[in-house]
């Protein structure tokens, strides 16, 4: 049991380094300016044009939730995009629900998108699938999932994404030297992420060197950071929970369950059980729970990582980026009504696995 625990440990720790690192260097971004900065360039690039502006936040949504996790997009990019649509004269709602969908919906291409790749890593490994090679497997299907996102948010709201508007004056005055800062650890992070640079190891350094930027330029700020200190224990807890009772039976239900074969058929049974699991307890302990059932081959685990990385946009409790989304939408002062998210997140997540799926049975 002692080496069965220490296994674990030596599996989680680099996952929750990661996971404190990235969100310091999401929230210096954040306090730093860069997504205002960015959010009001996207407002001038458009032109007065809405679609083109929400084109632009659907392009910086992506990019956020791909180098610097989907927690980052709910909770850092959400408020920017309710914020630029109500200065332009916008209906918020579509640019809320777009950094929403595509917080999970664009977490498949980069192991550090989402916890659950990260999760991933190591099955892979074992069966000789490198950070490339997941990145090569994941590519086709990633990019599927986007763009039938943005054909689904397009469809729902295409009426609301009509229009013009007016520039809206620059964000106030940021500290430029800080800005550039973190922009330049942010343009560093992605190609060491991409190059198979183990995420703790990178982040580690970025958040560092970030706060110490920090504490140079403004200092005051550092009382700003947010460390997610609960959500760490909670997710130590869940491990030691999910790890028991696959010792006590639930491994071996859950195989019969998943089934086998890497078929058209099979990888979408992979998927949907993905899906159904990550609405119904969270995406983090479905993976957890259905991971021992797919690690015997690369298509199969990629299937997985599709039903519970773009599929839990059902229930408020799908994944720990919408419950975040749901408090920063409560800031804001925009109410969504939970059973409007249950249908249009229904008809995404259908959509987007299947396509995903589909791809990923074709290149796989």
């Amino acid at each position: 049991m002692v080496f069965d625990l220490s296994q674990l440990v030596d599996r989680v720790a680099p996952i929750l380094v990661f996971l404190v690192a990235i969100t310091v260097v999401a929230e210096i971004c954040d306090l730093s300016g860069l997504f205002d900065v960015l959010a009001h360039h996207a407002a001038e690039l458009a032109r007065g044009r809405v679609i083109l502006l929400w084109l632009l936040i659907v392009a910086l949504g992506v990019a956020c939730t791909v180098v610097l996790s989907l927690d980052t997009t709910a909770v850092l990019l959400t408020p920017v995009a309710i914020a630029v649509a109500r200065q332009v004269g916008a209906p918020p709602l579509p640019f809320a629900m777009t950094t929403l969908w595509l917080a999970n919906t664009a977490s498949l291409l980069l192991p550090v998108s989402n916890l659950t790749n990260l999760l991933a890593l190591h099955p892979f490994a074992g069966l000789g699938v490198g950070t490339l090679g997941y990145i090569r497997l994941m590519a086709v299907p990633a990019v599927a999932a986007v763009l039938v996102t943005m054909a689904v948010l397009w469809l729902l709201h295409r009426r609301d994404l009509r229009g013009s508007y007016e520039t809206p004056p620059a964000a106030d005055p940021h500290d430029r030297v800080l800005m550039q800062i973190t922009g330049g650890v942010c343009i560093v992070l992605a190609p060491a992420f991409v190059v198979g640079i183990q995420p703790a190891l990178a982040s580690l350094p970025a958040a560092g060197l970030l706060l110490a930027a920090t504490y140079w330029r403004a200092p005051e700020l550092l009382r700003r950071i947010k460390v997610p200190w609960l959500t760490v224990m909670g997710i130590c807890v869940l491990f030691l929970v999910i790890d028991a009772a696959l010792r006590l039976g639930l491994e071996s239900w859950l195989r019969t369950v998943v089934g086998h074969g890497t078929g058209m058929a099979d990888l979408f049974r992979v998927s949907g059980l993905g899906v159904l699991a990550s609405n119904g307890i969270n995406n983090l302990p479905a993976y957890l729970a259905l991971e021992p059932a797919v690690t015997d081959s690369p298509a199969r685990l990629a299937a997985l990582l599709i039903g519970v990385n773009t599929g839990p946009i059902i229930t408020m409790w799908g994944s720990v980026a919408t419950l975040l989304w749901a408090s920063r939408c409560r800031s804001a002062g925009l109410t969504v009504d939970a059973g409007r998210i249950a249908r249009t997140g229904a008809l995404c997540a259908v959509t987007v696995v299947a396509a995903a799926t589909l791809a990923l049975a074709v290149t796989a």
